[in-house]
């Protein structure tokens, strides 16, 4: 017969409990041990010189469009850091001109066209996702298609032109309202969520646009704001629809006055800003307009920098 551990003891306790063994061994992260001091100093030397020559360049750019003529001519074009700086480009810039009127279109055109983007793109999504919804199979093969087929240049001028909308402002919102990566990511994200939520919706009589509105909406903010950002930036970078479909210089985006003013190198001349006794430089003049179309939709990036990796992480990864 097995004797009883517990009568070994006085009083009928159990045997103390051993204490646990340390491990001396160096504490492991995902089985990969701590890296070499030497080699997280090279990691450090390899960063920052990454940060170097990435910021580089853009304090050149920031500080030529604060600088003087004599300054751009004493460095030869690009000044790293002003001596004396000052805001003339930017002054006569923004206080009228071709400039600013293009500043104005683009916000336009960035702002209405993603607003009708996000609105197409979610109804769409939403509608492919749904197992029961009218043809939906044929619909997302015909998304999936234009991944491989797309119009070329010749046929889409073909059809803005025979729409209508040539020297429009749809003609720089409408080409690129949909895309099918866009659709995609957001029928991933909807397929997702909880379907008995989506069911419960229904069996209390919610009908597909209430159930949309009131319950996948607000649980997809993430990913709205990650399709929200890709289509503002698409909007305010493209120039080339407005070289194709826009004549008239005062309905010019801001991409496509860089373009003519610092790509093609086109002199800024008095009537294209509003300047009060003499001209700004050139050079600064240019730098100012880069730091303009740059700045401005790099705003919106800290607003939605939260939802950017769970958007795409979730949208696009089948758990």
């Amino acid at each position: 017969m097995t004797a009883n551990p517990a009568a070994q003891y006085p009083g009928g306790n159990t045997p103390p409990t051993p204490p646990a063994r340390r491990n001396k061994m160096p504490r492991l992260i995902a089985g990969v041990a701590p890296p070499h001091p030497a080699m997280r100093a090279v990691k450090g030397v390899l960063l920052t010189a990454c940060c170097l020559v990435v910021l580089l360049p853009l304090l050149s750019v920031v500080s030529t469009s604060l600088a003087s003529q004599a300054e751009i001519n004493e460095a030869g074009g690009y000044v790293l850091w002003p001596s004396d700086p000052n805001l003339d480009a930017y002054r006569s810039i923004l206080s009228g001109g071709v400039v600013l009127q293009s500043v104005f279109v683009s916000v336009l055109v960035t702002v209405v066209g993603t607003a009708i983007s996000l609105v197409l793109t979610c109804t769409l999504a939403y509608s492919l996702s749904r197992p029961g919804s009218l043809g939906h199979k044929t619909i997302l093969m015909m998304v999936l298609l234009t991944f491989l087929f797309t119009p070329g240049m010749i046929p889409m001028y073909l059809l803005i032109r025979e729409l209508g909308l040539l020297d429009s402002y749809w003609s720089l919102i409408l080409p690129t309202t949909v895309t099918a990566f866009n659709v995609v990511i957001m029928r991933a994200f909807f397929l997702e969520l909880p379907r008995e939520l989506l069911d419960s919706a229904r069996i209390d009589g919610a009908s597909e646009i209430r159930t949309l509105l009131t319950i996948v909406l607000p649980l997809s903010k993430a990913v709205i704001a990650v399709i929200g950002l890709f289509q503002a930036v698409s909007y305010w970078n493209n120039f080339f629809n407005a070289l194709l479909y826009i004549s008239t210089p005062s309905k010019y985006p801001l991409q496509l006055v860089l373009r003519t003013y610092v790509v093609d190198n086109t002199e800024i001349t008095a009537g294209d800003i509003d300047t009060v006794g003499s001209a700004p430089p050139q050079t600064a003049l240019q730098m100012a307009i880069l730091v303009i179309s740059v700045t401005a939709i790099a705003l919106v990036y800290p607003f939605i920098q939260r939802h950017f990796a769970k958007g795409i992480l979730i949208g696009a990864v089948k758990g």
